[in-house]
């Protein structure tokens, strides 16, 4: 394993390569393996299980030491791949508190922040709205309701698979030599 990183290792069902390939990833790499679970209602009005978490995103604890506490996300930390929630804090040695760090697999997004409209617009999928028609297209669709109809009248074409049988059907009753009826070569003996 000479390179630092490879796209290639995200197969490998080697463990030490997994941890290299998440360790050493690109950050724009690294930006999709942040992806947090939704709440089962965010879940249905998306229809999407997981989404990158954001700044500003509403998130609940569900593992760990903190579970059950819930809070607006303040920081992400994208090199490390870490989130940090608005008032989970913990205490250093020397008395001062620091935000404390968590995995995105240990949280699930309750409330999304939807102040950039590009995120809103992929959450809510491309609305697909009927382009107008013009002449041309509706007698472009009438054509090709009129092939579709003609086609279900022609009779199927004649495949080719009888004489795949046929050529198996000659193979099998062509005799075959078995391994076993043969004699091998006999040698002189010199006297």
């Amino acid at each position: 394993m000479k390179k630092s990183w490879s796209n290639e290792w995200v197969s490998s069902v080697q463990p030490r390569k997994q941890r290299k390939y998440v360790h050493n990833a690109p950050l724009h790499v690294k930006h999709r393996l942040l992806s947090v679970h939704l709440a089962p209602v965010l879940r249905e009005r998306y229809g999407t299980r997981s989404v990158t978490v954001r700044k500003g995103d509403k998130v609940k604890v569900m593992r760990g030491s903190s579970k059950g506490f819930s809070g607006p996300v303040e920081r992400i930390s994208l090199k490390k791949m870490e989130v940090f929630i608005e008032g989970l804090k913990a205490k250093k040695v020397d008395g001062t508190e620091v935000l404390k760090s968590l995995k995105p697999s240990n949280i699930m997004i309750t409330e999304l922040n939807t102040d950039d409209k590009t995120r809103q617009s992929k959450l809510l999928g491309k609305e697909k709205t009927p382009a107008k028609p013009k002449g041309g297209a509706v007698k472009k669709a009438g054509s090709e309701a009129k092939k579709a109809e003609s086609s279900k009248e022609e009779k199927p074409k004649e495949s080719k698979a009888p004489v795949k049988k046929e050529a198996a059907e000659k193979k099998v009753a062509s005799p075959k030599k078995s391994v076993a009826s043969k004699k091998p070569a006999e040698t002189k003996v010199k006297k």
